[in-house]
Parts: C-alpha cells; structure tokens; sequence
C-alpha cells in the first residue's frame, strides 16, 4: 500500500502515518519482487512441462517432473500455479467401439446367433 501511495506523498510521511518503519517497508517490496519472479520463473517452466505432456499433465506429475530436476516445491503451490497460468489437465478420451447397425459387407454373419450345437465341432 506503501509503495503504491508514494507516487503522491512522500515515502516516509507514509510510514509515518501507518506506523512502519521505512526499511521494513523497502525490505517487503524486494522480497515481493523476489517472489513474484521466482512464481513467474515457476509458472514458465509448468507451461513448458505442461506443453511437453500435451496438456495431460496434472499437478501431482508437473510436481514431480519440478522435484526431478531439484526444485523443493509440493503439489498444491503447483496446483495455484496452475490455476494462475490457465493450466488444465486434459486426459485423452477413451476409445469407444461403434456398435454396428448393418450387418458387415466384408465378414456376413453366417451363424445368425445361434451358438447351441449338438456336438463339439459342429455348427
């Protein structure tokens, strides 16, 4: 709120005003400008894994594939990262077996579903 209101007022009436010292408030704008480029540094590397996977990756396999290459990070920052960048896990869709309505052109059904035989062998 500091650092947003010190284009108008000086820097050190504002700390003034809300009781902060001014080198604590200097000391949390660069260690959130710190965070908010590792987060972005994070966040394009997931685009990356997440392109590498063809979006089929989730949370749980980017956290590993992270950990594999030795960042300390778990699956739930992974997941609002994620969420950040418009990430979503997109699994491919099983295949469906067409059920036929015509009988078959190249294999006719010569049997008809009658599958009771009087002895073994025998149609």
């Amino acid at each position: 709120m500091i650092h947003g209101l010190s284009a108008q007022y000086p820097e050190t009436e504002l700390c003034a005003v809300f009781g902060v010292a001014r080198s604590s408030s200097r000391y949390t704008r660069a260690v959130t400008q710190k965070r908010q480029l590792r987060r972005e540094a994070l966040k394009v590397r997931l685009r990356a894994f997440h392109w590498q996977s063809r979006g089929a990756a989730g949370s749980r396999t980017l956290t590993a594939m992270l950990q594999n290459e030795g960042e300390i990070i778990g699956r739930y920052k992974v997941r609002r990262l994620m969420k950040e960048a418009n990430l979503v896990s997109k699994q491919p869709p099983r295949h469906t077996y067409k059920i036929a309505k015509e009988e078959s052109v190249i294999a006719p059904n010569h049997l008809q579903r009658e599958f009771t035989v009087s002895t073994p062998n025998r149609v």
